[in-house]
């Protein structure tokens, strides 16, 4: 029944804006460090943009989670507005025409089509769960976070570590 009930979530939402609010600091770093190289390879400039919607829709989720007394039919409709945000972000992001010419394909899928394509799932499936009061509710917004912020840990590595190879 915690599914339904945002107020049980506010440890889990008040961990994923802290650790969102802190990765998109690191991305900010290793946008810095690394930013001629960067601006200087547009795949890697949509890689950095992409980084950075993961990282919000996790801090918004968490935000959201976090608005007191908020009726759950409000969250469910505003996890599913964010859900399809950001998935028509992201997925415009990471057509197959954008894939870089020394990225391969499985690393394409891997790491940014499917978490495009799951995070959005998750979240829409979550709001309108949480609007129907069946199917799981909020249980289903847990892996959509923890998903963005393993895809978006990659990329920041890329830009970090993998850059400068």
């Amino acid at each position: 029944m915690s599914g339904y009930l945002p107020a049980f979530w506010s440890d889990f939402s008040g961990a994923a804006v802290a650790s969102s609010s802190a990765l998109i600091g690191l991305l900010f770093v290793a946008v810095s460090i690394n930013l001629d190289e960067i601006l200087a390879n547009s795949t890697l400039t949509e890689r950095t943009l992409y980084t950075m919607i993961l990282f919000t829709v996790a801090f918004v989720v968490g935000m959201l989670l976090l608005l007191p007394e908020q009726p759950r039919t409000a969250l469910g409709v505003e996890l599913t507005i964010t859900g399809a945000a950001a998935g028509a972000a992201l997925l415009r992001i990471n057509r197959p025409g954008k894939r870089g010419e020394r990225e391969p394909q499985w690393g394409w899928l891997l790491v940014r089509l499917m978490p495009s394509v799951t995070i959005t799932m998750f979240l829409v499936f979550g709001g309108l769960s949480l609007i129907a009061g069946v199917g799981g509710g909020l249980y289903w917004v847990a892996p959509a976070v923890i998903e963005a912020f393993l895809a978006g840990l990659t990329t920041v590595w890329i830009l970090l570590i993998e850059i400068r190879r």
